[in-house]
């Protein structure tokens, strides 16, 4: 280590300078702030989450307290008033900090709260990003991209200062962190980044008018929701037509709060639907796992297992086949992870069902569709669930009109032993 110019003294030229105070700017800065926070918090009682590293939990008796920390910016939530003044006059004696009251707005998200709901939202970011744009008093429209897009010729020259485009498509990612129905459009806007064109522009300010147009819409949290955690996983076979890859989405529930959802483009190219399908439970399942560790952290237990919700019979069936054939070798790593989840007591049950809505994730939004009304009612408690790593083939009932009858054993004797050999062969394959 040599001493910097400007600062060499002759007089002790083995010294070196002495890091007194982090300065914000300084790579270390963050790091040395947050070990300075982190050991405090450690010494007063507080347990680091194993899942992730900026949230720290404290048990008091029957009391917990869950703090959130962000560079310098600390959400602080518990069961106790008095314990939360306490830790708040004791965190204000050690920093400098200030305490703004109840949760309003944190690093862009808006919450505002009654007495039984929190509603997520990012209006002022939103309207923030817009102005950005030079588009605040554009015109809104009903869909983020187009269903059937036309390109001109022109269309396809590259942009000549690309900096525009990815500032713009950086500040939509932040954005949907309460705003699901553009995850697919911005996902597809990303993938343009190292060469943008004149036609993905245009797609950009598309999407700016569908924001324009949804600006006060975000995320409904329910206090009284029931604890049973769920997802629900979907693939787009093939559906880039540049390179045939596929588009992985899913998302998982709480109860009945929308708690984190994905879609992203496959590394790889699949052969098959099944094996897309795969690949997506294979996230899913990931995703849901992580979950559960942070809920298991903070002290909320699930009482039964975690459901993941797939409308691809063939990639349901691996699930449950414990021997490994030769023609899903490729995907190897994925069903093995899967697979011990099902089979283990902590693990989840994989059931069959269309997922039509689950398309918000994958593919354009149709005319008309809301962030708010894209989840319909699921009838979620189908099989009792004797063991852990059940697997049931569900298809929901038709809804019958008044005066329908079910169709007796009297009727067509042909159509009712069709049907009968169905279900044995359903039950063969996925167990009584």
């Amino acid at each position: 280590m040599e001493q910097p110019h400007s600062f060499i003294r002759s007089q002790t030229p083995n010294h070196v300078c002495l890091l007194k105070k982090s300065l914000y700017g300084l790579r270390q800065a963050p790091r040395a702030w947050f070990d300075k926070f982190s050991t405090f918090l450690l010494e007063n009682g507080f347990v680091c989450s194993s899942t992730d590293p900026s949230l720290f939990i404290l048990r008091n008796g029957q009391d917990t307290v869950l703090l959130l920390l962000y560079v310098d910016d600390i959400v602080l939530t518990g069961s106790s008033p008095s314990l939360l003044s306490s830790l708040i006059h004791s965190l204000s004696l050690q920093f400098h900090m200030k305490d703004p009251g109840y949760l309003h707005y944190f690093l862009g998200i808006e919450a505002k709260r009654n007495s039984t709901d929190l509603f997520l939202c990012q209006t002022k970011y939103a309207i923030d990003l817009l102005t950005r744009a030079q588009m605040i008093d554009c015109k809104p429209i009903s869909t983020p991209l187009s269903q059937r897009p036309y390109i001109l010729q022109s269309d396809s020259i590259p942009l000549s200062n690309p900096l525009e485009y990815r500032s713009l498509v950086g500040g939509l990612q932040y954005l949907t962190l309460t705003h699901p129905d553009i995850a697919y459009a911005t996902n597809m806007l990303c993938q343009k980044m190292q060469q943008p064109t004149i036609a993905d522009f245009n797609n950009l300010k598309r999407v700016l008018r569908y924001v324009k147009g949804t600006i006060s819409c975000g995320i409904f949290l329910h206090s009284r929701s029931s604890k049973q955690l769920y997802g629900f996983s979907d693939a787009d076979w093939a559906g880039c037509t540049e390179t045939r890859r596929s588009t992985t989405g899913f998302c998982t529930f709480l109860g009945s709060n929308l708690i984190s959802w994905t879609a992203k483009k496959q590394p790889t190219v699949s052969r098959s639907s099944t094996e897309a399908e795969y690949r997506a439970l294979a996230s899913a399942t990931a995703e849901l796992t992580w979950v559960s560790f942070v809920l298991r952290d903070i002290g909320l237990s699930l009482s039964s297992p975690t459901r993941l919700f797939c409308d691809n019979q063939s990639a349901i069936a691996l699930t449950a086949n414990p021997i490994l054939h030769a023609r899903t070798k490729h995907i190897e790593v994925d069903f093995h992870f899967v697979r011990e989840k099902v089979a283990s007591a902590l693990s989840m049950c994989v059931i069959f069902q269309a997922l039509t809505s689950l398309l918000i994730f994958l593919q354009n939004l149709s005319h008309g569709s809301l962030i708010l009304t894209f989840v319909p009612n699921w009838e979620l408690v189908l099989y009792p669930f004797p063991i852990c790593g059940d697997v049931k083939a569900y298809k929901p009932k038709s809804k019958t009109n008044a005066g329908d009858q079910e169709p007796s054993l009297n009727g067509n004797k042909e159509d009712e032993v069709k049907k009968f050999k169905l279900k044995s062969k359903i039950d063969t394959m996925y167990g009584s």
